[in-house]
C-alpha cells in the first residue's frame, strides 16, 4: 500500500508541476503584459485582483481543472485490465523418495485480472508460486487443481491454464545397472592423440523410477566429453562430474533418477605412430605397346597416427593413379587418403612421375596357389597337379620382367562363403611390383573342401 501511495503522490506532483508550468505561469505573464500596456487601468485591475471574490473564483477554476485531470487519470488506473504470465514453473509437493509423478505439466500460464495499479505491483513481484499439493495421495490416478499463491494483492483475480490436470502416482523402485562410457566430440582431440582406455572407480549405479520406466532402461552411459580435457597430451587425465544418462534399446533417453547422477572418468591418452612405405598402384591399362618402366614419388614413406590396433597392423599406404590409355611420360599431383582408424599423417600430398617404355611379356611357371578366407573348421586341397600350381603371364618393360621370379608372384583363391564340397574356383593373381601386369593362364581350378577332422 505504501508503494501505491508513493506512486500516486509522485504522479500528482508531476501533474501540478505541469499545470504550474503550462497554465499558471503563462497566465501570470499575460496579465503582467496586459497591465503594462494599460497603465491607466493598472490601479483598477489591482483593486479587482485584490478582491477576495476574484481570488476565490480563480482558485475554484484551477481546482476544478486539476480535479478533472486527476479524475481522468484515476479512472485510467482504476479500470480493470488483464495480464498473462507465460510459462510459470509448477512445483509439486509430495514424497519424492517414495513416489514417481507423471502427467504434471512443467509450466502453466496465469492470467491476472484487476486494476492496472495492482497488475503493475504484481508484475514487480520477484517470483510467482504455482503449486500442486499431492501430500497424502496414494498410488493411482488423481485429478488435482493447480493453485497460484498471491502474495502481492488480494484484490486481483486469476485464472490458471491448465487449472486442473490428471496425474498418475507410481511407487518408486530401484535397480542396479552396469555403467558404460561413451566418448563425445572425439574430433576435438588433437589428431595425433587417441584415447586408449576409459575407466571408472565403480561401474555399478542405481536407477530409480516407476517400474514401467525401469523396464525400458537398456543401458546407462557416462558421457565423457573430450572438449572438457584441459591439457591435451599423452598420459592419464581425469574428467570430473561426467553426467550419466539412461537409454532404451533404440537410443532414446529414459527419464529416471540415477544415483550417482555424475561420476569421474579416468582417461588414458596415447599417440600411437608408425612409419610405413607409400605404395603407388597404377589403375587401368596404358596405351598398346607400352608399359611402365619407372614410378618415382616425391615421398616414399609416411608417418601415421591413429588407433593403436590399426597402426600396428598397417603395412603400407596405397595411393592409386589412373594410367588408362597413357601414351607418354606424365607427372601426377595426388592426395593421400587416410585409412579408416588413422587420424593424422605426416604427408598428405605427393608428386608421382611415371615413365613409359616399350612393352614385352613372358610366362612364369609353377606359381603355387594359396587359399584365403576359408571358414574355420575346414581344409582344402586341389584335385590335380594343375589345380595346385599355375602359370602366370607377366607384361611390362623387359628390364623389369627379367628380375621377376615365382616368389614375387602370388596366385590365390578367395574362399569366402565356401563350405564342404567340390568346386571350380577362379584364380586371382597379384605381384610385388606394381609396374607389371599379372594374368593367370589357368583361369579356374578345381578344389575339394572337407571338414577338418
Amino acid at each position: 500500500m505504501k508503494k501505491l501511495m508513493k506512486a500516486l503522490n509522485s504522479f500528482f506532483g508531476k501533474i501540478w508541476h505541469l499545470i504550474d508550468k503550462k497554465i499558471i505561469v503563462p497566465i501570470t505573464k499575460l496579465i503582467l503584459k496586459f497591465t503594462g500596456n494599460f497603465d491607466r487601468s493598472e490601479k483598477r485591475f489591482e483593486n479587482w485582483l485584490s478582491r477576495p471574490t476574484t481570488l476565490l473564483f480563480i482558485s475554484l477554476f484551477l481546482a476544478i481543472m486539476i480535479f478533472i485531470i486527476v479524475d481522468q487519470k484515476i479512472l485510467i488506473f482504476s479500470e480493470s485490465s488483464a495480464e498473462v504470465l507465460k510459462q510459470q514453473p509448477v512445483t509439486a509437493k509430495y514424497n519424492e523418495e517414495a513416489y514417481v509423478i507423471e502427467g504434471l505439466p512443467e509450466t502453466v500460464d496465469i492470467t491476472l485480472i484487476g486494476s492496472k495499479t495492482d497488475l503493475f505491483i504484481a508484475k514487480q513481484s520477484p517470483s510467482y508460486d504455482v503449486t500442486v499439493d499431492l501430500t497424502g495421495l496414494k498410488p493411482g490416478t488423481h485429478k488435482v487443481n493447480i493453485k497460484y499463491n498471491q502474495v502481492t494483492s488480494t484484490s486481483l483475480e486469476y485464472n490458471v491454464n491448465p487449472s486442473t490436470v490428471t496425474i498418475y502416482i507410481y511407487p518408486k523402485i530401484s535397480r542396479t545397472k552396469t555403467l558404460s562410457i561413451d566418448l563425445l566430440n572425439k574430433d576435438s582431440l588433437d589428431s595425433k592423440l587417441v584415447v586408449t582406455d576409459m575407466s571408472v572407480t565403480n561401474d555399478k549405479v542405481i536407477v530409480k523410477g516407476a517400474e514401467h520406466q525401469l523396464n525400458k532402461v537398456a543401458t546407462v552411459k557416462a558421457l565423457a566429453d573430450v572438449k572438457n580435457i584441459l591439457k591435451q597430451e599423452a598420459g592419464k587425465t581425469t574428467l570430473k562430474d561426467v553426467p550419466l544418462k539412461a537409454y532404451d534399446e533404440n537410443g532414446n533417453i529414459i527419464d529416471v533418477e540415477i544415483v550417482p547422477s555424475k561420476i569421474d572418468v579416468d582417461l588414458t591418452i596415447a599417440s600411437p605412430m608408425k612409419e610405413v612405405p607409400i605404395r603407388i598402384v597404377p589403375k587401368g591399362t596404358v596405351a598398346f605397346g607400352k608399359s611402365i618402366s619407372t614410378i618415382e614419388s616425391s615421398e616414399n614413406t609416411v608417418v601415421v597416427y591413429g588407433d593403436e590396433s590399426v597402426v600396428s597392423e598397417l603395412k603400407y599406404i596405397t595411393v592409386e593413379v589412373d594410367v588408362s590409355e597413357l601414351k607418354e611420360n606424365k607427372q601426377y599431383k595426388l592426395g593421400i587418403t587416410k585409412p579408416v582408424g588413422i587420424t593424422s599423417m605426416s604427408v598428405n600430398n605427393i608428386t608421382v612421375n611415371i615413365r613409359l617404355d616399350d612393352s614385352s611379356d613372358k610366362d612364369v611357371n609353377d606359381v603355387k596357389i594359396e587359399y584365403r578366407n576359408l571358414a574355420e573348421g575346414y581344409t582344402v586341397q586341389g584335385l590335380s597337379e594343375s589345380d595346385i600350381k599355375v602359370s602366370v603371364n607377366i607384361k611390362g618393360v623387359k628390364s623389369v620382367l627379367d628380375s621377376i621370379t615365382p616368389e614375387d608372384i602370388t596366385a590365390y583363391l578367395d574362399l569366402s562363403g565356401y563350405t564342404e564340397g567340390t568346386y571350380e574356383v577362379e584364380v586371382n593373381v597379384e605381384g610385388s611390383d606394381t609396374r607389371v601386369q599379372y594374368t593367370a593362364k589357368t583361369r579356374k581350378v578345381r578344389i575339394n573342401i572337407e571338414k577338418a577332422s
